[in-house]
């Protein structure tokens, strides 16, 4: 990959470790995690009429990327609220890249190198101590990571091949976006009802639009990396965003855990980088 790429990608794993730190310190993750996909709506609507649509073979890669990317928010807001994100992140993040580079070849025909092979499986040993760390954590939490691994893992194959045949990644990414937050709200309005959700909106539009720039911005910038290199190396090199998230589990939001979770999520890097260099 050039630099100019690996650098993109860099900085696109900064600003995805810090929108999920915007939904952990949240009072209320499930709308926060909402706003934050709003966010990224709202700021992908003032570039559309710049961009041309993306082609008609990718909608509907963008309609099934719109449902999993509902799962993955409410995923997300859900492993929350039942873990810290020192835990919960790696665990979402380390495993997505591994399920992917297990599975490329058959689904991509991107056949994996040794190199690609040894990455896998150093991902594979930061995981599992992750998890052995977990037994003393919440059970819970590390299960609905593990869901939510599976839903990255299937939206990064859906988003990677609908990027490559939309004509335009940028375009394809910003259109993307302006479903799940519709999906969102009106199952937040279903369940909590509508004065509870405008309520909490009024008071924090700026957490959502903030976030949610950061993570069309990151996932943007992932997308057209995957027109430039294969889906597996680029989902591995944004897996460094665990290191960013776990600086931040200890600098923020001050969580203790045993030297462990925080070895095991710079093993989980280090397979990422692994894989960028096969």
């Amino acid at each position: 990959m050039p630099l100019d790429v690996i650098l993109l990608v860099l900085f696109g794993a900064l600003l995805h470790a810090t929108w999920n730190a915007i939904v952990k310190a949240g009072s209320d993750k499930p709308l926060d995690a909402a706003l934050i996909s709003a966010g990224g709506a709202v700021s992908a609507l003032p570039f559309l009429a710049f961009l041309p649509l993306p082609h008609s073979a990718a909608w509907p890669f963008i309609g099934i990327s719109a449902i999993l990317q509902f799962a993955y928010f409410q995923l997300v807001a859900a492993a929350y609220r039942a873990g810290d994100i020192g835990l919960v992140y790696p665990l979402m993040r380390g495993c997505a890249p591994l399920l992917i580079a297990a599975t490329s070849g058959f689904i991509l025909k991107e056949n994996l190198s040794a190199g690609a092979l040894a990455g896998t499986m150093t991902i594979c040993a930061g995981v599992l101590t992750l998890a052995l760390e977990a037994r003393r954590g919440s059970s819970r939490a590390v299960l609905l990571s593990l869901a939510n691994a599976c839903v990255i893992a299937s939206y990064t194959y859906v988003d990677g091949i609908g990027a490559r045949i939309s004509g335009n990644a940028v375009s394809y990414t910003l259109w993307m976006s302006l479903l799940p937050p519709v999906l969102l709200f009106s199952w937040a309005a279903s369940q909590r009802g509508a004065f509870a959700v405008a309520r909490h909106v009024r008071r924090n539009w700026w957490r959502g639009l903030i976030g949610g720039a950061g993570s069309i911005a990151s996932y943007g910038l992932a997308l057209w990396a995957m027109t430039k290199a294969p889906v597996a190396t680029v989902a591995a090199l944004r897996e460094t965003a665990i290191l960013f998230a776990l600086v931040i589990s200890i600098t923020v939001f001050k969580e203790k855990a045993s030297i462990w979770r925080y070895v095991a999520g710079v093993v989980i890097a280090i397979g990422g980088l692994v894989l960028k260099l096969a």
